[in-house]
């Protein structure tokens, strides 16, 4: 996969999306203008908000709307110091989740360096107080690295999850460019290799951005590595630029849906679990819940 030597500057065919309708997306809508939650739909400003708030759901985005880091792919506002953490968020979370009537439901979190445990204590409540409000519910969730600490990340994993989600988001050359100085790739890997150790009954997920310049052979270099951390699930798609300006990286390229199929095919006969991969798929997949949530349900 060899990048163009200049971003392109139209959208391809393929990434032009409806705008979002429809009673279920409007329902949704309210709900999260209410400003006591933010979802990472907005923040990140997902393409595929109108077929998940369609559909009923939405990712929350817990600890905050500010992450104490800035990495080049991401829309989400920086703090040095952002707010302190919601001690009602747990609470709030749960309500929201059960007035949604979800089966399965994705959390993620902002980077919290500033505090003492990163956050881990506040993600733990969260976990507790929607599996406790919510029984039947099936959560992922989707958590920063702890810069490895795995008394932090035995803290989440203990909760209860049953889905633990980690993004590598690059391959390992691009990582300094793409992602925060304090994150790495190695880190990553060995985060979602501990995260497996921790809880060998929940499911370990990853999602890497396509279009930042990589090639083919550090894709599959990615694809063992996560591999030989035992992922289970893969997802892979296009990086899109947030802004054009400010520190957000161009896109060098538009991966075309054919390349996709075929790298989510060789994925595939590594033997990870379950692989998502087009343009439009993101770390949260609505193709990808509904396979998780049937297996788990099946198990």
């Amino acid at each position: 996969m060899a990048p163009t030597n200049a971003p392109t500057r139209r959208l391809p065919p393929w990434l032009r999306i409806r705008p979002p309708s429809g009673e279920r997306y409007e329902a949704v809508k309210r709900q999260m203008g209410d400003g006591v939650l933010h979802t990472v739909c907005e923040e990140a400003r997902c393409p595929n908000v109108a077929e998940c708030w369609g559909g009923g759901t939405a990712t929350f985005m817990v600890l905050g709307d500010e992450c104490t880091r800035g990495c080049r792919f991401c829309s989400v506002a920086t703090a040095r110091v952002p707010q302190a953490p919601d001690p009602s968020e747990p609470a709030k979370l749960a309500e929201s989740l059960g007035k949604l009537g979800l089966t399965y439901a994705v959390v993620t979190t902002v980077c919290r360096d500033d505090l003492p445990d990163q956050g881990a204590a506040h993600l733990a409540a969260c976990v507790r107080a929607a599996r406790e409000r919510c029984p039947e519910l099936l959560l992922e969730f989707l958590i920063q690295d702890f810069r490895g600490d795995e008394a932090l990340l035995k803290v989440v994993a203990d909760a209860g999850p049953h889905v633990l989600a980690h993004n590598l988001e690059t391959v390992e050359r691009l990582t300094a460019t793409v992602r925060d100085a304090k994150a790495g790739y190695a880190l990553s890997l060995s985060v979602l290799e501990a995260l497996k150790r921790l809880a060998p009954k929940a499911k370990t997920k990853t999602s890497l951005m396509l279009g930042l310049g990589e090639t083919e052979a550090e894709l599959k270099t990615a694809f063992e590595d996560l591999r030989a951390a035992d992922v289970d699930i893969l997802t892979l798609g296009q990086y899109l630029r947030p802004t054009a300006q400010g520190r957000h990286l161009p896109v060098a390229e538009f991966v075309t849906p054919e390349r996709f199929d075929a790298l989510g095919e060789l994925a595939r006969t590594m033997g990870f679990l379950y692989v998502a991969s087009g343009p439009l798929v993101r770390s949260s997949y609505r193709a990808g819940e509904l396979f998780l949530e049937g297996m788990l349900r099946k198990a």
